[in-house]
Order: structure tokens, then sequence, then C-alpha cells
């Protein structure tokens, strides 16, 4: 099914990014792996970087079957982007929000196709902080992390509705807890390291694990034409009404074109 098709994986040097990459090669689909220092790039450096990256894929590529957003940062100390924005809001959210919108009109030429948003069940622990989105008044490394994750859902939620009966379907999606680097910003004491390491190995997914519903939403015909949902174990998850908000939705879309520069 996947023979010959073009997937954007975003992240796809390491963790979950990693495994959904290799598992994809052995069905023979073609890629664009770009590694978690892209994401971050889509942070740090000017928009118009941004825009002749996505034209240089979309002359080299006639067609985008599978754009999965996966790259990510977590927990980080308080950093800035050099557009100013908080640097998990700024990766997380706003750089895959410009990417799939430089994206979608080949997307939508491609149709049908598909884009997946990697989230995370810690966005129960977040909620919008349209006052203060870049935490300029105050950081909180966690729920930083939470609201950047409640973002991709409602991201999620608003384009759905955005790019309706086009053959474009969007979803996301939670991973649950899985062994990666992404909390290498998190302290563990030296003598705690050998036992946090076994845990680790004992309770939580691997990354090929992890990686199952990303392909299963990348692959699957039981998801074709299914949109604007969330995903869990390979199954539709329900999600809190915070990430189902309508209104905070559009709003998020709004002030999120603002930030990068879009104007529509």
């Amino acid at each position: 099914m996947m023979r010959g098709k073009t997937i954007i994986v975003t992240g796809a040097n390491c963790g979950i990014g990693k495994a959904t990459a290799a598992e994809l090669v052995k069905l023979q689909a073609r890629q664009r792996l770009l590694p978690r220092t892209f994401s971050e790039k889509l942070g740090q450096i000017k928009a118009n970087s941004v825009h002749s990256f996505c034209e240089e894929i979309i002359q080299e590529e006639p067609r985008i079957d599978v754009l999965i957003n996966n790259a990510g940062v977590f927990q980080c100390p308080y950093t800035k982007t050099d557009e100013g924005f908080e640097m998990q809001f700024g990766v997380n959210h706003l750089g895959h929000f410009l990417l799939t919108h430089l994206l979608l009109d080949l997307m939508k030429k491609s149709a049908p196709s598909r884009i997946i948003m990697v989230s995370s069940k810690l966005y129960k622990y977040g909620n919008i902080n349209f006052e203060d989105l870049n935490s300029e008044q105050s950081y909180n490394k966690a729920f930083a992390y939470s609201q950047s994750k409640l973002a991709n859902l409602l991201f999620t939620l608003e384009l759905a509705k955005r790019i309706g009966e086009t053959g474009v379907t969007v979803n996301a999606l939670t991973p649950g807890m899985v062994r990666t680097n992404l909390g290498r910003h998190i302290h563990i004491p030296l003598l705690a390291k050998p036992l946090f390491h076994l845990a680790s190995w004992a309770f939580l997914k691997s990354p090929l694990e992890g990686a199952q519903t990303p392909l299963y939403l990348a692959c699957s015909p039981e998801v074709e034409g299914i949109s604007g949902k969330c995903f869990a174990n390979c199954e539709e998850e329900e999600l809190l009404s915070k990430a189902t908000d309508d209104q905070a939705a559009r709003k998020l879309w709004d002030i999120s074109g603002a930030m990068v520069g879009l104007t529509n």
C-alpha cells in the first residue's frame, strides 16, 4: 500500500521518528527524513528561510502523500527562538504550524493525503495562556510543554475543519511514555540514573512500540477519510474538553498565523 508514496517525517533521527521511518522503509515508501534540528530551525531561523526550504521540497517532490509532524523538544530550560518565541511553543507548535501550511497546497494536489500530528497525553496538564504564549511573565517548563502539546491538538481540530472535503485528512496521536532522548533536559541525580534506566526499560514503550500509532495513521485503510480525531494505541482517543474547544482552536489559529507571518 505504501510502495512509492512520498512521506515527510520530522524528527526522524531518533526515537519515535527514527522507528517510524525505519518501518516505512520496509514498506518501500519514499521519504524526506527531517531531523529534530529541522524543527528547531523552524523556530529559530527567519520565515523566509523556511519558505525557501519548503519551496525546494515542492520543486523536487511532485507529491506528498503523508506528513508526520513528530519532532519536538521537552521541558527545556527557558530559551527563545531567534524570532522571540518560547522554545517549546515555537518548535513543538509554531514550527509544524508553518511547515504544514507551506506544504498544504501540494498535499491537496496529492489527495488523498494525510497529515499526522504527534501530541502527548501531557496536554491534560496545560492550557493555552493567550495572555503570555511566550512565557515572558513566568516560565514553568512542564506547563510550557503541556501547552505546546495542547496546541497540537487544537491545530489538528481547526485544520480538519478548514481543509474540509479536499481529500487531505489530519489526525493527532498520543504515543504514551516512550524511551527516547526527548527528556534529555530533565535532571536525574547521578546515583539514581541506573535505577531510572532500569525502570525505563521495564515500564516505558520502546521507540518501535511508540511508532505503531503513527504508522497506523500513515498506512491503515481503516482511517481513510477520518479527520480531526486523536488516536492512542491505534484506537480513537476521547479528549478532554480543552482539546475540543472550537473557539480556542480558532483563536490559536489566528494568533499562530500572525506569529509566523501568514496572512491567511
